[in-house]
């Protein structure tokens, strides 16, 4: 069975099209409707991608696939469709206010060369809104935002694309024959290919301006910018080089080995656990295996961290809740329990150890200052225990000392837990700073 030839791509439900008299979107849609025909793509495989303005009310009028977005987002929803279902034919409808708006994924579009056509229908302002000036406004222009004449350099966005690594860029006008021609080069491009066509809005910026034809040229010629290809640089597109490098990673990746309830517990109720010390100390990896060790035991756990901007100097806080049933508040008002490693950990959480009440217990390094608390405080030499085997291995002294000596879970799950999830040589250290810090427990209670 032949495959039908389509003689057009566009639906007849929405003629006219929604365009001011004169408006150059009328042209630069036709003209992408006889792209497509040339191109002759599956329909049920191409998207067109829009966001706000008026070029965003295009996608209705074509019997392809159709996203709608926010405005200057149509880049990035045409990359996440393209990445997912890269067989699909992506094509990107965006005015010059969408690009300003949109900028930092223009560039970036470019310099992944993710493979979709990016389409401008560029008229040097804002025709949706008002009349604004937008990026691409020249020197000069008048628009309801800047009535005495624009004072900014116009972007010149093939320019732009281009240096940002751009493998396929083209300026044109909706009054050059070969418009269509042009778009279906950009389509055919393996990867990026942006399509920059300058416009006339007739509602707002050719009124303002009178502007005509021949001043269109008179423009691009002002602001030094020319017509025809600017880039043609072809090089490997992004999600095809993503998914070869995956593939060839795979055996590298080591799986992250499933959590099966296999001890038990002795929490019968909601238990929170602060762990206050700096950062350096491992603080958040520890915290994340004493957690995970309670889903071996059949608890919910979560976890939530504290550290400062600069992330290697200062304190470094975390917050674990074992609970035997499922955890609907997140946070912890008064830790049951409270693990002090360091001074910045406890000038952290100073007030939080002030106000512990007489029924919690801190676990402290002895050589810590703390301020007054009705807490029970047990100090123990961590950090001495946790000299002969490691500096990062002071986290799993205390927490070896507090299921020792709370019997929250066994200290064997943590164990397990950790082989489970550390390299052999890590592990060894760790499990050595663990039955150490149990050990002290026994040998000072």
């Amino acid at each position: 069975m032949s495959t039908p030839r389509y003689e057009t791509y566009m639906s007849t439900d929405t003629i006219p099209l929604p365009y001011c008299p004169g408006c150059g979107h009328t042209t630069l849609v036709k003209a992408l409707d006889q792209a497509l025909v040339r191109l002759q793509p599956d329909p049920r495989k191409v998207v067109i991608v829009t966001d706000i303005g008026c070029i965003g009310l295009a996608d209705r009028n074509f019997v392809t696939n159709a996203f709608h977005g926010l405005h200057g987002r149509s880049i990035t929803y045409a990359c996440g469709l393209k990445l997912a279902r890269p067989e699909l034919t992506v094509i990107a409808l965006k005015g010059d206010g969408a690009c300003g708006i949109g900028g930092t994924h223009l560039l970036n579009v470019a310099r992944r060369n993710i493979g979709i056509t990016l389409i401008v229908a560029n008229n040097f302002n804002y025709g949706m809104t008002g009349g604004q000036h937008s990026v691409t406004t020249p020197t000069g222009g008048v628009t309801s935002t800047t009535p005495w004449g624009n004072v900014e350099r116009p972007m010149d966005l093939c320019a732009t694309t281009a240096a940002a690594g751009a493998a396929w860029v083209y300026r044109a006008t909706t009054f050059d024959q070969d418009l269509p021609e042009v778009l279906a080069r950009a389509i055919s491009q393996p990867g990026f290919a942006m399509v920059d066509v300058w416009e006339q809005c007739q509602a707002y910026y050719a009124q303002r301006n009178k502007l005509r034809k021949s001043d269109l040229f008179g423009l691009l010629e002002s602001c030094g910018f020319r017509l025809g290809l600017v880039a043609d640089d072809p090089r490997p597109e992004y999600s095809a080089r993503y998914h070869a490098a995956f593939e060839a990673g795979k055996g590298v990746l080591r799986s992250k080995p499933k959590i099966e309830p296999s001890f038990r517990a002795a929490v019968a109720r909601q238990s929170g656990i602060l762990i206050a010390g700096s950062a350096g100390q491992k603080i958040r990896s520890t915290a994340t295996l004493l957690a995970e060790a309670g889903i071996a035991c059949d608890l919910y756990a979560t976890q939530k961290d504290d550290y400062p901007i600069t992330v290697r100097t200062g304190h470094s806080v975390a917050e674990i809740i074992l609970s035997p049933q499922r955890i609907d508040y997140t946070g912890i008002d008064q830790p049951d329990y409270l693990v002090a490693l360091s001074q910045d950990g406890v000038k952290r959480t100073r007030a939080s150890i002030a106000s512990l009440p007489a029924t919690s217990t801190v676990y402290t390094d002895a050589a810590l200052d703390l301020p007054a608390t009705a807490a029970r405080v047990l100090r123990l030499p961590l950090a001495e225990a946790a000299q002969g085997i490691g500096k990062l291995s002071i986290g799993f002294v205390a927490l070896g000392a507090l299921l020792a000596e709370s019997g929250l879970y066994p200290v064997e799950a943590l164990a397990a837990t950790i082989r489970a999830f550390q390299s052999d040589t890590i592990a060894d250290a760790s499990c050595k700073a663990l039955a150490a810090g149990a050990e002290l427990v026994r040998s000072t209670t």
